[in-house]
C-alpha cells in the first residue's frame, strides 16, 4: 500500500473511491437524488484533475492509497484560516474499510497541513453518519457544533455536524 499526493493519473480512481464511498455512505442520510448531484458536481473527472494540478493553501490537493496500482482511498483538504486545517474529503473504497487506509489517509493530509502551519484541523460529516463520526471521535476531534449541510438546497433539513481537534 502506497500513501502519495495524487498525480494525473490517479483521476479516475479517485472519482470511483468517491463515487462509490457517497452511495455507499449516504443512503438513509441524503436522498437518492442529492447523493448523485453531489457526485456529479464534486467527484467529476475534469474537477479531479484540475483539482490534482491546482494546489494551494486553501486546497492543498489529493491524496491517495494505492494499492497493486488502484485507488482505493483518496481524501484532501485545505486552510480555512492562517493557523486552520481543514479535511474537505475522505473516502475509502467500500470493500477497504477498516484496514487502516483511512487512518493513513488522515495522517497525510494531518501531516501535511501541519508542515503548512496548521494548529488545529476541522472536519464536517453528515448528522447520523455513524462511519465518519466514529472514525473522526477515535482520532481526537470533538463535537463542536451543528450546522446546515453544504451544498444542500436551502430549504433543506440536512445536517452536518462539526468536529475540530488540535495539532
Amino acid at each position: 500500500m502506497e500513501i502519495r499526493k495524487a498525480r494525473t493519473e490517479d483521476a479516475a480512481g479517485i472519482q470511483k473511491v468517491c463515487a462509490d464511498g457517497n452511495r455507499s455512505t449516504y443512503p438513509g442520510l441524503l436522498p437518492q437524488h442529492e447523493i448523485e448531484r453531489v457526485i456529479k458536481k464534486f467527484y467529476n473527472e475534469q474537477r479531479i484533475l484540475d483539482e490534482i494540478e491546482n494546489i494551494n493553501q486553501e486546497w492543498n490537493g489529493w491524496f491517495v492509497a494505492v494499492d497493486e496500482d488502484e485507488v482505493v482511498g483518496a481524501g484532501g483538504g485545505g486552510f480555512t484560516g492562517e493557523e486552520v486545517a481543514e479535511v474537505f474529503v475522505l473516502y475509502l473504497d467500500p470493500a477497504r474499510k477498516y484496514q487502516g487506509i483511512g487512518t493513513q489517509l488522515l495522517e497525510a493530509i494531518t501531516d501535511d497541513q501541519k508542515n503548512r502551519g496548521a494548529h488545529t484541523q476541522w472536519v464536517s460529516v453528515a448528522k447520523d453518519n455513524r462511519m465518519a463520526i466514529p472514525f473522526y471521535e477515535a482520532r481526537g476531534f470533538v463535537f463542536q457544533y451543528e450546522e446546515p449541510a453544504y451544498d444542500m438546497p436551502e430549504d433543506s433539513e440536512h445536517m452536518s455536524v462539526r468536529y475540530m481537534r488540535k495539532l
